[in-house]
């Protein structure tokens, strides 16, 4: 088979699978049995086989031993923390408890390296109190889900370190490109949530004195050691990005059970249960996604896009733009890791193609599938946030397209200016370059 043949069998059948609501693991590894039949070379056994080599991989421990960190944190009540914190901040200026949402989410994401959590923990306490202020639910649950992303984009993150390890990019280098871009979305963000309190006449907050100040940073400042121990770690050659995510589930035991005293020994076998729930769907797909973007590579699915669009001579803003297209639309549909598995290896030769930094086709790509958190039909954070808010996902759409637009045009500059993700790395750790 031809790779136009390969590619319309595959992506063909998964999007009929999709659209028959199949979950989406389960339609990664279904389209790609036809073809291991159809293929005289291939047979049906390499299907499991190319799933268990992707298992085989050391990085990949990290997942559920971030997303336990970001439950036991949840447990531990460092989001209530954190939440006295930003109040203390920024909760005096105009929608108050606006901005306390998107920095929350901005320090959590520091935490956690995971969206989901972030929108579940933050949602479950910031959304109902927000309602009860006054402010519109439909806004509400969009700045919850909108300033979660961040969870994936600001350091430490678990599609960044899946990404590294798939396509040997450097961890540590993708963490600080990610610092930047992270901060100027909770900063875009919060000047948005201001047009809204202007515009909608949104309640202010009253201001926080200097003891109320030292005392909320005293309380969460344990927490926020967090973030420096895990990256500064990784950054700094103490361990890799793997045992970095078992430091981080040993030190969020440690201030939960010991210190704060607020995790009860009867807590953990539902911290364990859950952690191990939610880590279990993320690499089952990525198995299957594994055997799908072989199947890829195995017809030269790659090499034949960079084949087409060599001939018309795009440089690297216009790869950059065809880059992010292709993740907003398939961050759509599936999750994050899967559509790195699948779209990053056939589009990564065509940034290398072109002379793109691999750590800006990384930063380009991982930015763009944020979208894909808050969009409809996957949506994830979007679904746990409107959950939370008691409303349909159609009625916060309006809300959420308004608050993405200044992130789409952060995207725009990402891809115009490369030194925004690659100044840090180039200034602190060159050779991660």
């Amino acid at each position: 088979m031809s790779p136009g043949e390969v590619s319309l069998l595959l992506f063909g059948l998964f999007a009929l699978f999709v659209v028959l609501r199949v979950p989406v693991s389960f339609a990664l590894g279904l389209a790609c049995v036809p073809v291991f039949l159809i293929e005289d070379r291939l047979t049906p056994v390499l299907l499991i086989s190319e799933m268990w080599k992707s298992y085989n991989a050391f990085i990949l421990l990290a997942v559920p031993f971030f997303l336990m960190a970001a439950n036991v944190m949840n447990q531990a009540g460092i989001t209530d923390r954190l939440i006295n914190l930003a109040r203390a901040t920024v909760g005096h200026l105009p929608g108050g408890l606006g901005h306390i949402n998107v920095m929350v989410s901005m320090l959590f994401a520091g935490i956690s390296g995971s969206s989901t959590a972030d929108a579940a923990g933050i949602g479950s306490l910031l959304i109902p109190s927000m309602k009860k202020q006054g402010y519109d639910a439909s806004f509400s649950v969009a700045i919850t889900a909108c300033s979660s992303v961040m969870g994936v984009i600001i350091p430490p993150s678990i599609i960044m370190i899946v990404w590294g390890g798939l396509m040997s990019v450097s961890i540590g280098g993708m963490f600080l490109a990610g610092v930047v871009p992270g901060i100027l979305i909770a900063l875009f963000m919060m000047a948005t949530v201001l047009v809204y309190a202007k515009v909608r006449n949104y309640p202010i907050g009253e201001k926080a004195s200097l003891k109320e100040f030292s005392s909320a940073t005293g309380k969460a400042s344990l927490a926020l050691v967090t973030p420096g121990i895990i990256v500064g770690g990784i950054v700094g050659g103490l361990f890799t990005p793997t045992e970095a995510s078992v430091v981080a589930v040993l030190y969020s035991l440690v201030l939960g059970c010991f210190i704060y005293r607020s995790i009860k020994w009867g807590d953990l076998p539902k911290v364990l249960f859950d952690s191990a729930r939610f880590a279990s769907v993320s690499l089952f797909c990525i198995g299957t996604a594994s055997a799908f973007g072989w199947l890829l590579a195995y017809f030269r699915v790659p090499l034949a896009l960079v084949e087409l669009l060599s001939g018309w001579g795009t440089g690297v803003i216009t790869t950059g733009l065809l880059i992010a297209f292709a993740f907003l639309i398939i961050g759509m549909f599936i999750d994050a890791i899967p559509a790195i598995i699948i779209l990053g290896t056939i589009l990564f030769p065509l940034a290398e193609n072109v002379g793109m930094h691999p750590i800006h086709f990384a930063m380009i790509g991982v930015l763009s599938l944020a979208f894909g958190l808050v969009t409809p039909p996957y949506g994830l954070c979007l679904l746990i946030a409107c959950s939370l808010g008691k409303i349909k996902m159609l009625d916060a759409l309006k809300d959420v397209a308004i608050i993405l637009l200044p992130m789409l045009v952060l995207l725009v500059l990402v891809i115009v200016f490369p030194e925004i993700v690659l100044f840090l790395p180039r200034l602190i750790k060159p050779e991660f370059l």
